[in-house]
């Protein structure tokens, strides 16, 4: 069985995490073949957008504990390189990646919500860091992204509790860009990936590059890095025929170059 089901549906990639039964924990094969996917996307030039998803019950409800139980020492993780070795593709997408979260996103699978772009979020979804239950910690960056996200006091809450929230607190701390209906959610994720999708795709990186940067350098380096990446907005041809049409009051058709 598949364990990440991907169509394209016009310039969006779809790619859905298939263990139903494991709630979509994360081992390393559904991993794999979530990196494959990704890569078959990013090198597809008709897709200008990835969609992430899960299912009803279940974003990913974390790591697959039973896999890592099985590595008894600190010397046997680091030389398997756990996490660090193949977890972060979706943070080396150039294209815009959202994940759509129905259900639980938990530990590993909030972790992994929060490498996308940007989480759309179901009424029903339910977010949580509860690795020092089992008496580890955040591995895949969920104490770096959470602290960036919803700032010191939330992701210290949050990692040494354990405990859930729920959408509308994930939206009101910055994890989640919005909440729709669970019922759709799906739909709405479409129509938000494909209208991404109908821009025009060197831009849609320069964005990404530009609010990835707000995260690395301090403000004026920032805004110098923005504005130089405006600037060369001016030499693509898609910057002259969205202002073209926008005079001629038309729709522009976007060639991605």
């Amino acid at each position: 069985m598949a364990l990440v089901l991907a169509e394209n549906i016009g310039r969006v990639a779809l790619l859905r995490l298939n263990r139903p039964k494991k709630l979509n924990a994360l081992n390393a094969a559904l991993i794999g073949e979530l990196n494959a996917a990704l890569d078959k996307a990013e090198a597809d030039e008709k897709i200008g957008a990835i969609l992430l998803t899960g299912n009803e019950r279940a974003f990913a409800a974390g790591a697959d504990i039973g896999e890592m139980e099985k590595i008894k020492n600190y010397a046997e993780v680091c030389e398997e390189n756990l996490i660090t070795r193949d977890w972060e593709r979706v943070t080396q997408c150039r294209k815009p990646v959202i994940a759509a979260v129905s259900g639980y996103a938990l530990g590993g699978g909030c972790e992994l919500a929060m490498m996308c772009d940007f989480v759309l979020a179901g009424t029903d979804a339910m977010f949580s860091q509860p690795e020092i239950i089992i008496g580890t910690m955040p591995g895949a960056g969920g104490s770096q992204r959470f602290a960036r996200a919803a700032g010191k006091a939330k992701a210290m809450e949050m990692c040494l509790s354990g405990r859930m929230m729920d959408a509308k607190e994930a939206e009101r701390c910055g994890i989640v860009a919005r909440v729709v209906p669970a019922g759709s959610l799906q739909r709405v994720a479409l129509e938000t990936a494909q209208k991404i999708a109908s821009h025009s795709l060197p831009v849609a990186r320069m964005i990404k590059e530009s609010v990835n940067a707000a995260f690395e350098t301090h403000l004026s380096a920032g805004v110098q890095f923005e504005r130089r990446l405006f600037h060369s907005t001016f030499a693509l041809a898609d910057r002259a025929e969205g202002m073209r049409a926008f005079l001629q009051k038309r729709k522009p058709k976007f060639k991605h170059k």
